[in-house]
């Protein structure tokens, strides 16, 4: 229960910036957990359980939106999504925190792709390579998507200010 505890909010924040939906999120990272507990012994110790345990929930995660994608196709504006929780944050908080905020928001935005790899890339802080693997796709791919999708948002982002 206390490895539960000490992982649970980082793991559920990771599972929703993916799949976009709270209860899915919530899903995920219940399977992920008990994944993890049942498959313990395959744990080698050469990342520390939280990256091992970060790793199934972004398998998962991302296995989860891809058969959603298959099963249906939505509009940006219907899966709108809460990044993380605001408990605690003050209306009063320095420009540095609405800027963070305001380019989570803008990240929404993106195509999916885009959004899903500067989620692993810029938050979840996965190299290219971890990236690539993850999304099935080559290394070169997965550095030219994540630099579109930074101008892509770079872009909307100064759109947005004028």
């Amino acid at each position: 229960m206390e490895i539960y505890d000490r992982y649970y909010h980082a793991m559920y924040n990771t599972a929703v910036r993916i799949v976009k939906d709270p209860a899915t999120a919530e899903d995920i990272m219940q399977e992920s957990f008990l994944s993890a507990f049942t498959k313990l012994d395959t744990f080698k110790g050469e990342v520390t359980f939280g990256a091992w345990l970060k790793r199934i929930v972004v398998n998962n995660s991302i296995y989860q939106y891809r058969k959603q994608q298959k099963l249906q196709e939505t509009s940006l504006e219907s899966v709108l999504y809460k990044v993380e929780d605001n408990e605690g944050v003050e209306a009063d908080h320095g420009s540095t925190e609405r800027m963070a905020q305001k380019v989570l928001e803008t990240m929404k935005q993106l195509k999916d792709n885009y959004r899903v790899s500067l989620t692993l890339h810029l938050i979840e802080g996965y190299d290219y390579e971890e990236i690539s693997e993850i999304m099935n796709i080559s290394y070169g791919n997965c550095r030219t998507m994540i630099s579109r999708a930074k101008e892509s948002l770079r872009k909307k982002l100064t759109s947005s200010q004028v």
